[in-house]
Formats: structure tokens, C-alpha cells, sequence
């Protein structure tokens, strides 16, 4: 099993490339199911849940080839309509095959989804829009058994939260329906947009990205295009907070500010500085950290997908902290892998408070899922002494070449097979 090897206090400085966005990049694969035509992904990200997706839609009759570097050309006829548990219980996205296969074919059997243990994420949303779309649903045995015999038909569907993941599910299966859908209370992050544009560059007619109110109007086939990712936000993100940990100086190179106005905002809060370059966003600390309140919200709100990496480099600011997740009920894992470490953070209910220390300390530690596996890297970059990180498959999953990007900035970090 491999594991990081990080000896920690090296100041970070030079360039890191930002990858194409996991969180998207998953979901434009998917809607290479809305038509048999080709579409061609640029800028995909060569990390493991990509690799699921590539197996999940091959499952499924799907090509996907490799034609170039991070570029993935899909498409062709779906021979199966069903999502079987030994791929979908590794990646929570493929649920999101779910509207796909019942816009195009009109029935789907998708096993319940997994991923990540940081909450239950229920996908009852999914399944009442769906509903409302004319599918009729059924759950047994672990399994969605779902079908519309005459086809989608637009509804108007109310999402009861800003679910990113019901958005997306709902948006591709409404590309097909019969009328137009509305979809109202929709989740507005970057990576919606980048989906409605894919969408109707694959000929669907889609309003209102990045708005609440989404606005499809259904079509009767789609056509293959040519797409390219948009770059990682949460990537980005977290390399930020890694020169700032470091007391470093770094050019994110492809970051977008757009995409990252709530955690640059915080960001300068701690000291950290960031500005827009040509390539990318620079992004240094000028002087001590300071501890902020931060409070997790869907977008425009701070992501919970940067919680555990704020976390990290608050436990070493001045002063203290909390952070209060509100999304999910069991984001907290990493908290006593960073105690470990010399860290003085104390869960109460779904707030942490972070009382930051003078300096933290090597030490074995465990990744718990994809975000604080990175915080644990975070933490060690940091530490004086060497920190050893389990289970580095949780980062596999979601962020390409971390000990390389990071070695190359001068950090002391090495992947070993044990």
C-alpha cells in the first residue's frame, strides 16, 4: 500500500499547474451518454475517480478512448442500463447515469451510490425530480430500478436545498424531455455552469447558469462537440492554502479568481495574498496567519471542499478560529489525525474551534476521504519532523500529481510502496 513520506518546514515556491476540475469533468463524461455522437473532453484530470467513470460508461456500452493528452472522446450506443454496485459503490458520481439513461433510453437500473464516509447524502432529491419528470421509481435490493415508458416530460421541480448533485442529475435528464423544465432553487456553482455550457454546445437549450432558476427547454436529440474542463477551483484552492501554511510564494497557473471569490475572501482574511496574473493567481503569505471564523455554505458560500484544508493551516495561525460546517455531518474525520500532529482543535456538534499553535509536529497519520487526506499533506508540509500519510488512495481520487507538483516546489515528499 503506498503512502507520503513528508519532512516537513520547507518554504514552497514556484509553479503548479491547476488540473481540469474532478467535479466537473465527471459530469460532462456522463453527459457523453445524452448522444451517440462523440464528445471530446479536454483537459480531464488524470486521477483515479476519471479512471471509475471511464469503466462505469464502457459498462454501459460507451466508448471512451484516448485521443491526445487528458482528452477523452466518448460516445456511441448505450447497450445496458445498468449501473452495477461493484462501480458505483467506489464514486458517488455515478449516480448521475441515472437521468442520462432515462432521458436516452427511457429506464435505468443504478445501483445506490458510495464514495466518501462524510455524510449521507441522501438522493431523494434526485429521485422526487425525477418523479416529477413522468419516471416512475422503485428501490430494491440496494438498486433504482427506474423508467418512463412514454419519456421525460418538463415539470417544474422545487429543490428543498441547492443540491449540486440533484442540479445536475435533473439538468441532463430535462435536455430530452418533452416541454421545458424548470428547475428552481438550483445549486449555482461554477461547475453547473460548465455543464449547461457543454450541454448546449452539444445542442441543448439551457438558461440561467448561475442563477437559482434553471430554464430547459427540451429538445429531441442531442450532437456530439468539443469541450475542454474548467480548471480544479478546489485544487486551486487547496495549493493556496499550502503557500500559505508555508509562509510561501506560488503561481497557480490556469487558477481562476471567478471561480473562488469566498475562499480568496477568506484567504486574505488569514494574510494570505492573492492577485491575478496572466497565467493564472499568484498567491503568498506576506506575514503571520490570523485565525477567521469560517461557516461552509453551497455556492457563493465558502465550499466545504476547502473546510479540512483551512483547518489545517488555521491550526497553526495566531489566535483562534471555528469553522462550522453546515453541509455535511460527518466532516470532522480529520480532526484527530491533526491533534496527532500537535493541533489543538475541539469538535463541538457541527463546529470545530481551532486555537492556533506555534508550530506542529511529524507523526503517523491516516486519510480518512479525498479533502483531508490533502489536509494531513498540509499539516505535514508544516510540521517540524517527518509525517507519514496511510491510505493516500482517497487522494488518488480526486488530485493528479500532488508529490510531484509539490517536490518541484521545493517541498521534501516522497510516495512509497510499503
Amino acid at each position: 500500500m503506498d503512502r507520503f513520506i513528508i519532512r516537513g518546514g520547507k518554504r514552497l515556491e514556484g509553479e503548479i499547474d491547476i488540473a481540469g476540475a474532478k467535479n466537473s469533468g465527471l459530469k460532462l463524461m456522463v453527459a457523453g451518454l445524452l448522444c451517440p455522437d462523440r464528445l471530446v473532453l479536454s483537459n480531464v484530470p488524470q486521477i483515479a475517480d476519471i479512471r471509475t467513470m471511464c469503466d462505469l460508461l464502457r459498462r454501459l456500452g460507451i466508448t471512451v478512448e484516448e485521443c491526445g493528452l487528458r482528452t477523452l472522446s466518448i460516445g456511441g450506443e448505450i447497450t445496458s442500463v445498468e449501473a452495477p454496485y461493484d462501480i458505483v459503490s467506489k464514486m458517488r458520481a455515478s449516480i448521475l447515469v441515472l437521468g442520462p439513461l432515462l432521458a436516452r433510453r427511457r429506464e435505468a437500473r443504478v445501483s445506490l451510490p458510495g464514495g466518501c464516509a462524510i455524510g449521507t447524502r441522501p438522493v431523494d432529491m434526485h429521485l422526487k425530480g425525477l418523479e416529477v419528470l413522468g419516471a416512475k421509481i422503485e428501490l430494491e435490493g440496494g438498486y433504482i430500478n427506474a423508467s418512463a415508458p412514454d419519456g421525460l416530460k418538463g415539470g417544474r421541480i422545487i429543490l428543498p436545498f441547492a443540491s449540486v448533485g440533484a442540479t445536475e442529475n435533473l439538468l441532463m435528464a430535462a435536455t430530452l424531455a418533452d416541454g421545458r423544465t424548470e428547475i428552481v432553487n438550483a445549486a449555482r456553482e461554477p461547475e453547473i455552469t460548465d455543464l449547461v455550457n457543454c450541454l448546449n454546445a452539444m445542442g441543448a437549450q439551457i438558461t440561467g447558469a448561475g442563477s437559482g432558476t434553471l430554464v430547459i427547454e427540451g429538445v429531441k436529440a442531442l450532437h456530439g462537440a468539443e469541450y475542454a474542463v474548467m480548471p480544479d477551483r478546489i485544487e486551486c484552492g487547496t495549493y493556496a492554502c499550502a503557500a500559505g501554511i508555508t509562509g510561501g510564494d506560488l503561481l497557480l497557473v490556469g487558477g481562476r479568481a471567478d471561480d473562488l471569490g469566498a475562499v480568496i475572501r477568506t484567504l486574505e482574511e488569514t494574510g494570505v495574498e492573492v492577485t491575478e496574473d496572466a497565467r493564472g493567481l499568484r498567491v503568498r503569505r506576506t506575514g503571520i496567519l490570523r485565525g477567521v471564523d469560517i461557516v461552509t455554505e453551497p455556492y457563493p458560500g465558502f465550499p466545504t471542499d476547502m473546510q479540512a484544508q483551512f483547518m489545517a493551516m488555521l491550526s497553526v495561525a495566531e489566535g483562534a478560529s471555528t469553522i462550522t460546517e453546515t453541509i455535511f455531518e460527518n466532516r470532522f474525520m480529520h480532526v484527530p489525525e491533526l491533534n496527532r500532529m500537535g493541533a489543538q482543535i475541539k469538535p463541538q456538534g457541527r463546529s470545530a474551534i481551532i486555537r492556533g499553535v506555534e508550530r506542529l509536529s511529524g507523526a503517523p497519520v491516516m486519510a480518512t476521504d479525498l479533502r483531508a487526506s490533502f489536509s494531513l499533506i498540509l499539516a505535514g508540509l508544516a510540521a517540524e519532523g517527518e509525517t507519514q500519510l496511510g491510505d493516500i488512495h482517497h487522494l488518488d481520487r480526486g488530485y493528479e500529481g500532488v508529490d510531484r507538483k509539490l517536490a518541484a516546489c521545493g517541498a521534501d515528499i516522497e510516495r512509497v510502496t510499503l
